[in-house]
């Protein structure tokens, strides 16, 4: 028997695992060896090549038989190790007779699903296909959509046991080689045994702040998205079986820009994007700014009607206040877990029905409650859930910091937290560009959104 198939067998753990198969195929002249993994190739395509096997009686080697092999994509190689993470792929290999190489036949038919619109990019209007886990078939939706031979695609495998496909996306004139060349040496220098986690996994392997709650990069589902950002200068990473890309380098502002606002109009798209920038900032800054003005009477304003109209017990308002947000996030990740038919009527009990009971109970106070809500619902408007997330955390340590020292705790902590993100980078750009350091006209393409225009092509 030929001595590569008999290391492959054991390598492949044969007839320990039932879905690797070793075929034999002897005519006339030949014996053949097909090997493969059931789930992993298309058996139309391993159909075509055990009847051309069937048929093939000219006495020449595995060159010829190569050729003749109705394929898109068929090689002979002598490498073992290269045979080998072939076979894992999803590729079809053929040895013949006793001969030290091997065809290796492309037959891959990876289970995957279809390209559906993101459930947390959705968009009123737009395009409704989304990644899958299927990394060539993403990369064919990036594809349709920057038809240039300036869009780079360089493939990594990373894992040493795991073999996971990564591929770095750029296109050539437009995307920043300083920032490039930094992602290229730290994909480069990965050493690693498996990418289970795969993105999630990756990101934390690629930058070099892991314990950063704040994300130095942008996660998307939708392929326009995933494009409109390499034409303006960032690249992306894809991983096999996940079915989000990364981007970077990306600012904060980045992370608050949305699909839907490219999809209106220029003055409603701005409308859009502008409130929801002050969204944001106030579902981060009404709970621990109220509290902080409650310590002082004399910021009590009248025209806020009975928001400050509450039992002023420091210590208990600021126990309310974390009963609250810890609430808001039980019921989202009760939510997350919830079947889809179950999930509004989970969100009525917990969110209405449980509410008022503690205010009727006297547990938590109608302000609370009523900022406790702004603050969510301007969570949820964030379009990186990273990114909000991260703001619960900072909010978290804000209002400590207020319960501990008031209004000098709360201007500390904003401060501190203005500075710790100004200190940030991603792959070396800044973490607040473009306002620390400040560029008028890019930070006024951030507030708003800029014209499409006619101009010459890069």
């Amino acid at each position: 028997m030929n001595l590569i198939v008999e290391r492959l067998k054991k390598d492949l753990a044969y007839q320990e695992s039932f879905d690797v198969t070793f075929r034999e195929v002897e005519n006339e002249t030949h014996h053949f060896w097909v090997i493969f993994l059931n789930f992993l190739t298309k058996s139309e395509g391993i159909i075509d090549i055990i009847y051309t096997l069937d048929h093939f009686t000219q006495n020449k080697g595995s060159c010829e038989l190569a050729k003749i092999l109705l394929n898109e994509s068929t090689t002979v190689e002598d490498d073992y190790q290269t045979i080998y993470e072939a076979i894992l792929n999803g590729n079809l290999a053929i040895l013949m007779d006793d001969e030290c190489q091997a065809i290796v036949s492309e037959v891959k038919n990876y289970p995957t699903r279809g390209i559906e619109e993101p459930d947390s990019e959705k968009v009123v209007r737009g395009s409704r296909d989304g990644f899958t886990e299927n990394i060539a078939t993403n990369i064919g939706l990036i594809r349709r959509r920057i038809k240039t031979g300036n869009l780079k695609i360089i493939k990594y495998t990373i894992g040493t046991i795991s073999k996971t496909i990564v591929a770095l996306v750029y296109i050539e004139d437009y995307v920043n080689h300083k920032y490039l060349n930094k992602a290229i040496k730290r994909l480069e220098n990965i050493k690693v045994d498996e990418l289970t986690m795969s993105d999630k996994a990756l990101e934390e392997l690629v930058i070099n702040n892991s314990y950063t709650p704040y994300p130095l990069v942008k996660y998307t589902e939708r392929p326009d998205t995933f494009a409109a950002h390499l034409y303006q200068g960032m690249f992306g990473i894809m991983v096999d079986t996940s079915p989000s890309a990364m981007l970077g380098p990306v600012s904060l502002f980045d992370h608050m820009q949305h699909a839907e606002e490219f999809r209106q109009t220029l003055i409603s798209g701005s409308y859009l994007r502008f409130i929801r920038f002050i969204g944001i900032v106030v579902s981060f800054l009404v709970v621990p700014l109220w509290f902080m003005l409650l310590q002082y009477e004399k910021f009590h304003f009248s025209y806020f009607g009975k928001i400050f109209e509450v039992d002023n017990n420091h210590g208990a308002i600021f126990i309310q206040l974390i009963l609250m947000e810890l609430g808001i996030e039980f019921i989202r990740m009760a939510s997350i877990h919830t079947p889809n038919a179950l999930s509004t009527s989970m969100g009525i009990i917990a969110g209405v029905i449980i509410g008022e009971m503690a205010i009727n109970m006297n547990i938590l106070s109608e302000q609370v409650v009523l900022l406790g809500a702004i603050s969510a619902i301007g969570s949820y408007i964030t379009p990186s859930y990273e990114l909000s997330l991260a703001n619960k955390i900072a909010k978290l340590v804000v209002i400590i910091c207020v319960f501990c020292f008031g209004i000098y705790g709360f201007i500390a902590s904003i401060l501190g937290l203005i500075i710790y993100l100004a200190l940030l980078k991603s792959f070396g750009r800044p973490y607040l560009y473009p306002l620390i350091p400040f560029n008028f006209k890019a930070m006024l393409q951030q507030l708003f959104r800029k014209p499409y225009k006619n101009k010459k092509t890069k």
